[in-house]
């Protein structure tokens, strides 16, 4: 596959390994697909409706390559709602404020790797930090909004998706996002 070709040509040149299992989010297809122990799945996505960037509080959703730096929430029940990356105890369907784009079940961290894109400061000197702009992959109430964007900046996914995820991605994985 094309893009996973693009996943191992971009970690060879940051002097990275090539990675088995990987993900690839497309914004333009508004996909994620997940390779995992020689099998290839495909997840619908939501990313920022501000589009593709990555400076610091342009609530766009940032390129390049990153790594899942931290996972989150594995005792959880699915639909659970966090706050600053703590389950709040409340599920999405019991939110008094049901019309709020919610992080829910699992949370992914991302952490860019391209010093300069995705990681510290650009040639601006603007911070284009992807774990310092608290990036993730995560799940979301808002599933009939899943295909288009819909997101501050992170990428949505079904509670099912992202649960799914969670469990068969460990930490380190590679994951590029791409236009």
């Amino acid at each position: 596959m094309v893009l996973m070709r693009e996943m191992s040509d971009r970690l060879t040149a940051l002097g990275l390994p090539v990675a088995e299992d990987c993900i690839v989010v497309s914004i333009d297809q508004q996909k994620l697909w997940i390779l995992s122990k020689g099998a290839l799945r495909t997840f619908v996505i939501s990313s920022a409706r501000a589009g593709l960037g990555c400076v610091q509080d342009s609530l766009q959703t940032p390129c390049g390559l990153h790594r899942v730096a931290e996972k989150i929430g594995s005792a959880a029940p699915a639909s659970m709602v966090f706050k600053g990356r703590k389950a709040t105890g409340v599920l999405s369907s019991d939110w008094p404020t049901p019309e709020d784009n919610l992080i829910t079940s699992r949370i992914l961290w991302l952490e860019g790797l391209e010093n300069g894109v995705n990681a510290g400061t650009d040639a601006a000197g603007q911070v284009v930090d992807t774990k310092a702009r608290f990036v993730y992959l995560h799940g979301t109430n808002q599933v009939a909004k899943l295909g288009q964007p819909n997101s501050h900046g992170c990428v949505l996914l079904s509670d099912a998706d992202i649960i799914h995820i969670f469990d068969i991605t460990p930490v380190g994985t590679p994951v590029l996002i791409r236009a």
